[in-house]
C-alpha cells in the first residue's frame, strides 16, 4: 500500500496521476484501456507459473480487442531473453555457474532517466489507493517511495556493501542490502542496484577486502536473476522439483513438528530467532533462512514446498519464484544438485554467526539473561537455566538430536538415489 501511494505522489508531482480500480484484472485491464483511448497495455511479467499463464491470458484477451500487449521484464537486472540471446538460444541455465559467468558478461540497461518522456493527465482520486485494512492488516502505511529506496541503497552502499563478505553473514549486524523488498516491489530496480555496485567494483581506490564483498554482492544479485530465468523456463518447479529424479522422493516427517518449528520452539537457538524474527518483521536474515529452511528438510523431514508456503505468507517481499529456488537449493531438489544435500547444523552456524549471542538474545528472550555454553536446551547443566525464572516459559530442550536426524535423513536419501 505503501509503495503503490509513493507512485501515485511521484506521477502527480509530473502532472499525471494513478488508476486504482478493484476488480478482475483483465476486466480492468479493457475497461481503463477503452475509457482512455489507448492503444494497449504493457505490464512487467511474472516468472512464476500461475502469472506465467494469467500474462498470456491478458495478453490473449487484449489483442483480441485490437489492442497492444506489451510484457517487458522489469524484475531481472538482465532478461532472460538476453542470456539465452547470448548462448544462441537455449531452454534456460540450471547450473549457477556458467550462467553467472554469461551474466557478468552482459551490459546493464538504463531506462531511468529517458530523454522523452511523456505522462496522461490523469487525476489520481485519494480516496480510491488501497489501504492496510483491506488486506487484514492494523498496520500504518509506510514510507516506501522509490526515493528512500534509493537513498537506502546508496546507504548501504557507502557505509556497509564493502564488508558485506564478513558483515553479510553475519545476522546481529545490519550488513545485508534488504533489496528483495525494494525489488518485489518495483520501489528500486535490479538494474540499478547491478550498475551501482558494478562502478563500486571498478572504483580503482577499493581495497581487496571490499572488492571481494563487491563480487560477492553481484553473485547474490546473479542468482536472483538466476532463478527468475529458472522458474521462467520451468514453470513446473513451482509444484515439482526441478531434478526429475527426486521427483518421487516423499518426505515422511510428522505435520505436527511443523508447528513446532514455525512458533521458534524447537530448541535450536539459532533456528528460534529466526522464526521469531520472521513472525515480527516479515523478513529474516539471508544466513538463518538457510539453517532454519534445511532444519525443516532434512532435521523433521519435511516437504520443501510445507516451508515456502508458509514463509510466503509472512515475508513482506513477493516473489514466488525466488521463493521456490531458493527452497529447492537448500532442499536438494533443484539447481546445482549436490550429491548429498547441503544440512546445515544448527549449532555449528550459531556459533559461527552468532558467536556473542546478540541476535539470539534479541529475538529470544528466555535466552537473555542465560549463559551461552548453557544454550542448546541443556538446563540440567547449568543452575541458572534450570531456575523458574519465566513461569513455565523456559526456553525448551532440542526437540530431536541433529546428528541422529541427519544420519537418518541421508541414509534414506542414499537409498532412494542408488537403490
Amino acid at each position: 500500500c505503501g509503495a503503490v501511494g509513493a507512485l501515485a505522489a511521484e506521477l502527480h508531482e509530473r502532472g499525471s496521476g494513478l488508476i486504482v480500480r478493484r476488480g478482475e484484472r483483465d476486466a480492468c485491464l479493457r475497461d481503463v484501456a477503452a475509457e482512455n483511448d489507448a492503444e494497449g497495455a504493457a505490464w512487467s511479467a511474472c516468472y512464476d507459473a500461475a502469472g506465467i499463464a494469467a500474462d498470456s491470458r491478458a495478453q490473449e484477451r487484449l489483442e483480441e480487442r485490437g489492442y497492444v500487449a506489451t510484457i517487458v521484464h522489469d524484475a531481472p537486472a538482465i532478461a532472460p531473453e538476453e542470456i539465452d540471446g547470448a548462448r544462441g538460444g537455449s531452454t534456460g541455465y540450471r547450473a549457477f555457474a556458467p550462467y553467472f559467468e554469461r551474466w557478468s558478461a552482459r551490459p546493464v540497461a538504463s531506462y531511468e532517466q529517458p530523454l522523452l518522456l511523456r505522462f496522461s493527465s490523469v487525476r489520481t482520486d485519494e480516496a480510491t489507493l488501497p489501504q492496510p485494512a483491506e488486506f487484514g492488516s492494523t498496520l500504518d502505511v509506510l514510507e516506501c517511495s522509490s526515493a528512500a529506496a534509493r537513498a537506502r541503497f546508496d546507504r548501504f552502499i557507502t557505509q556497509n556493501a564493502g564488508r558485506y563478505a564478513i558483515a553479510g553473514s553475519i545476522p546481529s549486524e545490519a550488513g545485508t542490502s534488504r533489496l528483495g523488498v525494494d525489488c518485489s516491489f518495483g520501489t528500486i530496480s535490479a538494474r540499478a542496484a547491478v550498475r551501482r555496485v558494478r562502478e563500486a567494483l571498478n572504483d580503482p581506490f577499493a581495497i581487496a577486502e571490499q572488492r571481494q564483498s563487491y563480487r560477492l554482492l553481484l553473485r547474490e544479485l546473479a542468482r536472483r536473476d538466476f532463478f527468475l530465468q529458472l522458474s521462467r523456463h520451468h514453470p513446473e518447479t513451482h509444484d515439482e522439483a526441478l531434478q526429475e529424479k527426486m521427483r518421487g522422493f516423499h518426505a515422511d516427517g510428522d505435520d505436527a513438528v511443523v508447528e513446532t518449528w514455525c512458533a521458534g520452539r524447537t530448541g535450536y537457538p539459532l533456528v528460534d530467532a529466526g522464526m521469531r524474527e520472521l513472525a515480527a518483521t516479515g523478513w529474516m536474515h539471508p544466513q538463518v533462512r538457510a539453517v532454519a529452511a534445511s532444519f525443516l528438510c532434512f532435521d523433521l523431514s519435511m516437504d520443501w514446498r510445507a516451508g515456502r508456503d508458509y514463509w510466503n505468507g509472512l515475508l513482506v517481499e513477493d516473489s514466488p519464484a525466488l521463493a521456490t529456488g531458493n527452497w529447492q537449493w537448500i532442499a536438494g531438489v533443484g539447481a546445482d544438485m549436490p550429491q548429498f544435500p547441503r544440512i546445515y547444523n544448527p549449532e555449528r552456524q550459531r556459533r559461527r554467526c552468532d558467536p556473542a549471542g546478540e541476535y539470539v538474545r534479541r529475538w529470544i528472550p528466555e535466552l537473555r539473561h542465560v549463559p551461552a555454553q548453557a544454550w542448546h536446551g541443556a538446563q540440567r547443566d547449568s543452575d541458572q537455566i534450570a531456575l523458574p525464572l519465566f513461569d513455565g516459559n523456559a526456553y525448551p530442550a532440542p526437540m530431536l538430536d541433529h546428528a541422529e536426524a541427519a544420519r537418518r535423513f541421508l541414509a534414506r536419501y542414499r537409498d532412494f538415489v542408488s537403490p
